[in-house]
């Protein structure tokens, strides 16, 4: 199926594995996994952002051996 763009794209910067796409798609996967530990409002992106932290408190603590695999998503 086709897909209809009606307003304006902005793509600041798709870098390594990033994906765009448009229109219809079985399936999208990532082909690598990533974990990063960040403040509140620290990961925001846009134009014209504003945010207002006050408190900001981050766990690192994680008692998992395996958090996410990407074995089989070659």
């Amino acid at each position: 199926m086709p897909s209809f763009i009606g307003g304006p794209i902005k793509i600041t910067n798709v870098s390594g594995d990033g994906t765009v796409n448009f229109g219809d798609a079985l399936q999208i996967a990532p082909k690598g996994t990533l974990k990063s530990n960040s403040g509140a409002g620290a990961t925001n992106t846009g134009d014209f952002l504003q945010t207002n932290t006050f408190v900001s408190f981050t766990n690192t603590i994680d008692p998992d051996i395996s958090d996410s695999s990407n074995k089989a998503n070659n």
